[in-house]
């Protein structure tokens, strides 16, 4: 396992799993980011306002994908989302994530 992983948790390998499982997809970018553009039907939370909203997260009830730019802050965004007991993979930045789900 790589010093990434063990850091941020697994990365994109098990997006198609979660999406089977009815994953939420997270968008942790900045309000103006995520205006410019964003995965169809994601879920909007800054990073900034993830750790006041964790139990808006935890209502849904489904496993999380979050994704940022590069995978830095939605890496943050996942460890945050696990230490509260939420199942939760870094989906990495948005280009690869879209790649990802076809």
């Amino acid at each position: 396992m790589g010093i990434f992983n063990a850091l941020f948790g697994k990365s994109t390998d098990n997006v198609a799993e979660y999406i089977e499982k009815g994953a939420v997809i997270l968008d942790v970018r900045t309000k103006s980011e995520y205006q410019g553009g964003h995965i169809k039907n994601a879920k909007h939370i800054p990073v900034q306002e993830l750790g006041n909203r964790i139990n808006e997260i935890k209502k849904l009830n489904k496993p999380i994908i979050a994704y940022c730019a590069s995978g830095m802050r939605s890496g943050s965004a996942t460890s945050l989302l696990k230490s509260n007991g939420i199942d939760a993979i870094n989906g990495g930045g948005i280009g690869s994530l879209q790649r990802k789900l076809g």
